[in-house]
Order: C-alpha cells, then sequence, then structure tokens
C-alpha cells in the first residue's frame, strides 16, 4: 500500500523513513496461482517465461504481445486428462477431455492438445478449419453452436467429426437432412440446460432456461429432442451434453448438473429402450486471476464428479455412461502472460469532497472517496500501448486482472493505479485497481498475467489497430506461432 505523507510527519523522528528507504527497489512478487507456471524473477528484477528474458522477448517481437508458456500448457492439458481417468477408472468408463478451442485456439495449440491426448471442441467452421489445419483427425473434433449453418454441418459431416452437437430441435432435422444428402450416419449429442445458475458473470453462465443454449430440461424440450434423434435413422444418438457456465470457483454446481443430466438418461432409457452411451458435463473450470484466487483443482472436481456419477446411477439403476469434459480456460488461461509497454503515466485526483466545483461523485471515483473519507485519493493512471482491441473481458464482463512491472526492480512504495488502453473509449481499463511501484514510467514493460483465455480469441481492430502476436516459449526459446497484424492486412480487405 502507498505512504501516507502525513502517516510520517506524525511519527517520531527515529522511526520516520528516510527517502532512501522509502525508493528501495524490489523485484515484483508474482502469485504462482495467476502466473505461468515457468515464470521466474531474476537478480536484477526482470522477469522472465519459459525460459526467456520479457524484456529480449519485446525487443524482438514488440509489444503488446500474447506470451504463451507452452510447457505449462501441455501440463496442464495432461493432468486434466489424467485427473478424470483415473477418478473414473473404478467406475470402469472412459474419459474424454475435449480442449475448448474458443478460449483460443491456433494450430499449434491444437496440435499441443492433441499429442497431449486431449481432442478438440469447436464452436465454428472457422474453429474447425483450424483444427483440421493441426492435423487432428475429424473423429477427435467436436462441433458445437447454437445456430451452425448449413455449411458449417456440412463440412463437419464431411470431416468425419467425432459428434454434432444438437442445439435446439429444429436441428434435428437439418442434420439428419445433412447426413443423408452426404450419405452418412451423423454422431450427435443434445446439449441440454439443467437450470443450474453458475459461472463468473450473467452473460457466462449457460444453463438457465432463459438463454439461447440448449433445451430445458425442466421444460420437456431435451427429453422431446431425445427423442427426436431417435426417430432419425440418419442420426447417431452418442449421448446428452451440459454445460453450466464458465469461471466457475464453486464445483457443486457441476455435481447438481451431473445428477439431473443422469436422471435424464435413465428416463430416456425407461421410455425407449435406449442407454445413452456418453454424458458430456461441459467446462467452465475457474482459474485465478488476481491474488487470493483460488482456482479449481482438477483432481477435487474430476473426485467430486466421479462419485456424483457413481452415486445417480446406482440409485436409478442404470450403468455409468462413458464421460467426457472440456476445459478450455483451466488450460490456457494461466499460461499467457499480455506484454505491454508503458506509455502516459497519468495521476489523477479525486477530490474527497466532490468534482473541482462540488460537484457529486459518482461511479469509481465515488467509490474510491467513499472508501477513504476525508482524504483526496490521487489514482495513478497507466496507458499502455495496448488496450480493449487485444483484451475485451475487462470492458464487457468487468473482469477483474492484476499487473506487473516485469523489466525491472522497482520501488517498493506503491499507489494505486489503472491500467487503460490507447482506445477512444473510457471503458478501455486493462486492469481497474492494482498496487503499481510508484516510479512506474514511459517506458517500463508491464506484464497482465491469465490472459490467454478470451484475450486473442476476443480480440479486434477497434480505431484500427492490428492484433498483437502471440510468442510461444519454452526452454529458453521463443517462436511466433500466430503473427502480428499490420497495417498492409488491415487495408487489405479495404476495397476502396
Amino acid at each position: 500500500m502507498s505512504t501516507q505523507e502525513g502517516t510520517a510527519t506524525e511519527q517520531p523522528a527515529t522511526e520516520r523513513p528516510t527517502e532512501q528507504a522509502a525508493a528501495r527497489a524490489v523485484p515484483p512478487r508474482l502469485d504462482p496461482a495467476v502466473w505461468p507456471a515457468t515464470a521466474r524473477v531474476g537478480a536484477d528484477g526482470a522477469v522472465s517465461v519459459g525460459g526467456v528474458d520479457l524484456r529480449a522477448l519485446a525487443a524482438q517481437h514488440g509489444t503488446p504481445a500474447y506470451v504463451l508458456d507452452e510447457a505449462d500448457f501441455r501440463t496442464r492439458a495432461r493432468g486434466f486428462r489424467t485427473a478424470f481417468e483415473h477418478a473414473f477408472a473404478p467406475l470402469g468408463v472412459g474419459v474424454d477431455v475435449y480442449y475448448a478451442g474458443k478460449a483460443f485456439l491456433s494450430v499449434a495449440v491444437a496440435r499441443w492438445a492433441h499429442e497431449e491426448g486431449l481432442r478438440i471442441d469447436t464452436a465454428t467452421g472457422g474453429e474447425l478449419a483450424v483444427a483440421l489445419r493441426a492435423g487432428v483427425p475429424g473423429v477427435d473434433i467436436g462441433l458445437h453452436g447454437n445456430n451452425k449453418s448449413d455449411a458449417e454441418i456440412e463440412r463437419a459431416l464431411a470431416a468425419g467429426v467425432g459428434r454434432v452437437v444438437i442445439d435446439s430441435l429444429a436441428e434435428v432435422d437439418r442434420v439428419a437432412d445433412a447426413a443423408a444428402r452426404a450419405g452418412t450416419r451423423a454422431p450427435v449429442m443434445v446439449r441440454v440446460t439443467t437450470g443450474v445458475h453458475a459461472g463468473g458473470h450473467e452473460y457466462i453462465s449457460t444453463a438457465h432456461e432463459d438463454q439461447k443454449f440448449g433445451l430445458s430440461v425442466t421444460g420437456g424440450q431435451a427429453l422431446a429432442a431425445l427423442r427426436a434423434v431417435l426417430g432419425r435413422p440418419e442420426l447417431e444418438l452418442l449421448g446428452i451434453h451440459s454445460h453450466i457456465g464458465s469461471q466457475i470457483l464453486d464445483p457443486s454446481g457441476f455435481e447438481v448438473a451431473a445428477r439431473r443430466v443422469m436422471e435424464l438418461r435413465a428416463e430416456l432409457g425407461a421410455l425407449t429402450g435406449h442407454l445413452v452411451p456418453e454424458v458430456d458435463l461441459g467446462g467452465g473450470f475457474g482459474i485465478a486471476y488476481v491474488p487470493g484466487d483460488v482456482p479449481l483443482d482438477p483432481d477435487r472436481v474430476a473426485k467430486d464428479m466421479a462419485g456424483t456419477v457413481a452415486e445417480a446411477c446406482a440409485a436409478l439403476g442404470t450403468a455409468p455412461p462413458r464421460i467426457s469434459i472440456e476445459p478450455g480456460r483451466a488450460i490456457v488461461g494461466p499460461t499467457t502472460v499480455t506484454l505491454y509497454t508503458v506509455g502516459t503515466v497519468k495521476p489523477v485526483t479525486v477530490l474527497a469532497s466532490g468534482g473541482p466545483s462540488g460537484d457529486l461523485v459518482t461511479g469509481d471515483a465515488g467509490d474510491a472517496a467513499a472508501d477513504r473519507p476525508g482524504e483526496d485519493l490521487v489514482r495513478t493512471y497507466v496507458s499502455v500501448d495496448g488496450g480493449m482491441s487485444d483484451n475485451l473481458r475487462p470492458a464487457l464482463y468487468g473482469a477483474a486482472y492484476t499487473a506487473a512491472v516485469v523489466s525491472r526492480a522497482a520501488h517498493e512504495r506503491t499507489v494505486p493505479a489503472r491500467v487503460v488502453g490507447k482506445h477512444c473509449e473510457s471503458g478501455d481499463v486493462v486492469v481497474r485497481d492494482v498496487e503499481l511501484p510508484d516510479d512506474v514510467a514511459t517506458g517500463d514493460l508491464l506484464a497482465v498475467p491469465a490472459t490467454g483465455a478470451y484475450g486473442r480469441s476476443m480480440a479486434s481492430n477497434y480505431n484500427h489497430v492490428p492484433r498483437p502476436p502471440v510468442v510461444a516459449v519454452r526452454d529458453g526459446v521463443a517462436r511466433v506461432i500466430v503473427r502480428r497484424e499490420t497495417e498492409d492486412d488491415l487495408l487489405a480487405l479495404d476495397l476502396g
């Protein structure tokens, strides 16, 4: 926390901090729950990831840049597979782990995931194209989507995907008709909504009824769709799919949803004699974004889910199904930092009495002033060379992140800061509240961790800013796996 000048003058002279002590340089403190597994702080206070000094990486590849720890990605992917395989082995059923490509997908990342024994979950034709370009066999790819085009369905069937996840009653006939035209039998699952409300924000909570995904269990639409699939010989009903949300830190939601899906599976079996062989329990496993966050532990979640499935199936008198899950954020999110260069550093004073003319202060400024009654607040706005075009989540969801100066040791004394971007929006905020060294300055390298999920995936060209590269690091070597866009790339789309 920052030291208040008034407090210093009230201390006895022997206890007053000297200017030298106040300016003592210290290396950044990196919370291992938030930063990539290979992040290290050097003797000079500079940070490396994957054995690559971030200063050298910035000098070679520029900023902003997404820096992805390949070894960490592979370890997390492997960890999910092993945790769930071990947890469900006593039930005598297999497990498939699908990497949710929507979090971040590139040819290299799809290859890594598949090499670690994962399949790839895609939500659009574009994501399907990336997985296929990576050489992932069609049988190891799933296609999701609430509004698949005919072209996407046809391409998926032509590629021999392992499953198409049906998201509406109308889609049953559309997929069946496409399969008939292709002369094939389409393997499908039906996505259901269980009524479980889970996730970090309303926009990413996906299992309540009043939203666009899936078919309601309680409303009867799910059962109707499952029976409709069984009525079309062009379709092979693999199972039931459930996804309850994203950034979930309380595992109890998964257990409730799993129980409801097992009940639906048993009901369908009793009515039709068809006990679906597989159930997908989705993803949404939460990660740590700021110090103090406790991410979901894959081993614990896997054991809890296995226990729930075993209990539910025993009570219902049904054999346990094969299980699949779809982690995305939990694999790629913590592996990546976004590296920026600091530009303008601007202290902004929020008056305790209101605005300059006694105006009412509301919103963030009002909240900040309320936290320090009777005191003016000086917040340091630290502008970086990226912003909402490379990380939309703070503006879209109010998502919280942290940041650190990673190019040097910096003053131990800190100031309340807000990291903001270069875009023409007052909502262009990267990190809303963070303590940064009071000597943060133009030219410093600033890193924001836990940006691997939905950073590059949601990136835009707002204000005609080219999107940053993704640079993979491992064993002291940095290589670009998605190149930086250029102004020529942007202009090439403009036909004049």
